[in-house]
């Protein structure tokens, strides 16, 4: 259950990487939880923009990265980040391939041709990249009314 005082304007939870490779890169988490709490968001508070991201060079392959962009789509998150796995030290996984720019260039293409209103996918992008435009989002398609509280809009919350 989600319990929070008040409906967030955005709220991010990252996939990190596609769900075969879950296993060995976030042993911890499940891909379909991740999504159900995408999609819980989504229904609770639908005026609250969704926001997830993952790392490539991991093992994935491309279809793989599509996909999970189909998955996040259907669950209508607003916002992805698309990044280059770079491994902290020598105890973590290493990179498996740097993917070329061309690379995260069709994966921009295809996430803004699925609908996302924004897509951020470059070999340096991470989680937290441009959080300004995420504000400037918010401006160009807005869903609260400015001013108001947020939990207005959701009695009881």
């Amino acid at each position: 259950a989600l319990t929070m005082a008040k409906a967030p304007e955005v709220l991010n939870h990252n996939v990190e990487t596609v769900p075969r490779l879950y296993g060995r890169v976030r042993p911890q988490g499940r891909y379909q939880r991740s999504l159900h709490l995408l999609e819980e968001v989504r229904h609770h508070w639908p005026r609250t923009y969704t926001k997830s991201g993952l790392m490539v060079g991991l093992g994935e392959e491309d279809r793989e990265v599509l996909a999970v962009l189909e998955d996040l789509r259907q669950r209508q998150v607003d916002i992805v980040t698309i990044g280059q796995y770079l491994s902290p030290g020598p105890k973590h996984l290493p990179v498996s391939r740097f993917v070329p720019p061309e690379t995260f260039a069709r994966f921009r293409e295809y996430g803004e041709a699925l609908g996302f209103l924004q897509v951020v996918s470059t070999p340096l992008t991470r989680s937290s990249y441009h959080a300004e435009q995420v504000q400037r989002l918010m401006l160009e398609h807005p869903r609260w009314n400015v001013g108001t509280d947020s939990t207005s809009a959701y009695p009881g919350l």
